[in-house]
C-alpha cells in the first residue's frame, strides 16, 4: 500500500474542501432562486391587486360602474362595492397566509378581524344575497363559508 506524502494529503483536502464549497454554492443558490420566484410572484400578484384595489375605488365613487362587470338589479349602493372591496381585503389576507408571508401572530390578528367584520357587519348579508362568492377562488369561497360564515352561523 502507497503512503501518501504531506504534499499529496494537502492536494486531496484541497480537491475536498473545493468540492464542499461548489455543494454550498449550489445549496445556496437554489435556495437564493426559491425565493427570488417567491419575491417575483409576490410582486406580480400586488401588482394586480393594486388594479383591482383602483378598480374598486372607482366602483364606490361611481356604484352605477359595477355594471360594467356585473348587470346587478336596481338596488346598487356604495355598501355592495365597500362590501366587495373588504371581500376583496379578506382574499388577499388569506392569499397572503396560504404564501406563508403572514406569521401565526399575523394570521391570528387579521382572523379575528376578518370574522368580526362577517358576524357583525353585513358583509355577510351580501356574501349571500348578491352572490358575491361567483367573483372569487374556490379556496377562499371554501375558506369564507367553513371558518368566517360557519361558526357563528351555526350558534
Amino acid at each position: 500500500m502507497a503512503s501518501l506524502g504531506l504534499s499529496d494529503a494537502l492536494t486531496l483536502v484541497q480537491t475536498i474542501a473545493i468540492i464542499a464549497t461548489l455543494i454550498m454554492t449550489l445549496y445556496f443558490s437554489r435556495q437564493q432562486m426559491r425565493s427570488l420566484a417567491v419575491d417575483m410572484e409576490t410582486r406580480v400578484l400586488n401588482d394586480l391587486d393594486e388594479k383591482i384595489h383602483r378598480l374598486i375605488e372607482i366602483f364606490i365613487d361611481s356604484p352605477q360602474m359595477i355594471k360594467i362587470m356585473y348587470n346587478v338589479p336596481a338596488d346598487l349602493s356604495p355598501e355592495l362595492a365597500l362590501s366587495y372591496y373588504v371581500q376583496f381585503i379578506c382574499s388577499h389576507i388569506y392569499h397572503m397566509r396560504q404564501r406563508k408571508i403572514l406569521s401565526d401572530n399575523e394570521w391570528a390578528g387579521w382572523l379575528q378581524w376578518m370574522k368580526n367584520a362577517f358576524q357583525y357587519g353585513t358583509i355577510e348579508k351580501f356574501w349571500k344575497e348578491k352572490e358575491m362568492e361567483s367573483w372569487f377562488d374556490p379556496s377562499f369561497r371554501e375558506f369564507v363559508n367553513k371558518e368566517l360564515i360557519g361558526p357563528h352561523a351555526q350558534n
